[in-house]
């Protein structure tokens, strides 16, 4: 017998952000694996009786390995357990979402993708800003600010991350920015580019701090902290 595992995006951490979909799939699991920034009030939807079981990953901290990760989802949906995936944000953006399908494929198992709010998406909600504008903010790119490692990924394309007309997205980018900056400033993007630095968007301590791509530098250059967080910069990061 064969069950089933629905990857459910459960966005920023905002449970009125949940799509109606999250919410049916949460409450009709037997099994909920979940990310960190997917616990607290999100898994409420989740039935009574239901395994809750956390595999999140968080940077300088013990986390499950992703091998893991996916021998649990096979070893759940092999008893014939309708199984959730609770993914931060939505689950197809840096979230490991391939390698979990891979092995669900591999074990023959179904499985249905069920997106939700980005936490770009939030942050730029929050701050009351759009992503885009015509003329001035022509296009919107999203990256990781860290690799495997933790270190600033290599093979960037900064002329395109340098350019004075998109909005760009860095998750996971606190501890890298400082360098960042740099390449980015050498690559000519001014040092007075506005930036966001959205904090545990979707919770109740979120902050958004607004600045220019060199002030955050200095900023973060202090320490990451602790709260999960993103950076936005480009000519709408500054607007309130």
């Amino acid at each position: 017998m064969t069950g089933f595992v629905s990857f459910v995006s459960s966005g920023p951490g905002d449970p009125e952000l949940l799509t109606l979909k999250a919410v049916a799939r949460l409450q009709a699991a037997d099994a909920v694996l979940f990310d960190d920034l997917s616990s607290g009030p999100i898994l409420g939807h989740a039935r009574a009786g239901a395994d809750l079981v956390g595999v999140g990953k968080r940077a300088g901290r013990a986390s499950p390995k992703q091998d893991h990760v996916s021998r649990l989802l096979v070893d759940y949906a092999a008893t014939g357990a309708r199984v959730v995936r609770l993914k931060s944000g939505d689950c197809g953006l840096f979230g490991r979402l391939e390698e979990e399908t891979t092995a669900l494929d591999a074990a023959g198992i179904g499985y249905e993708i069920i997106p939700g709010v980005t936490s770009a998406s939030a942050a730029a909600a929050a701050a009351g800003i759009p992503l885009t504008r015509r003329l001035t903010a022509r296009r919107v790119q999203f990256l990781t600010g860290a690799d495997v490692t933790g270190g600033l990924p290599e093979g960037l394309n900064w002329t395109a991350l340098a350019d004075p007309q998109a909005t760009t997205v860095v998750f996971m980018g606190k501890r890298t920015f400082g360098a960042m900056c740099k390449e980015l400033v050498a690559h000519g993007l001014p040092a007075t580019t506005p930036a966001l630095l959205a904090e545990a968007v979707g919770h109740p301590e979120q902050t958004l701090t607004r600045t220019t791509i060199a002030g955050l530098a200095e900023k973060l250059a202090e320490g990451p902290g602790t709260l999960p967080g993103l950076i936005l910069y480009g000519p709408l990061a500054g607007e309130e």
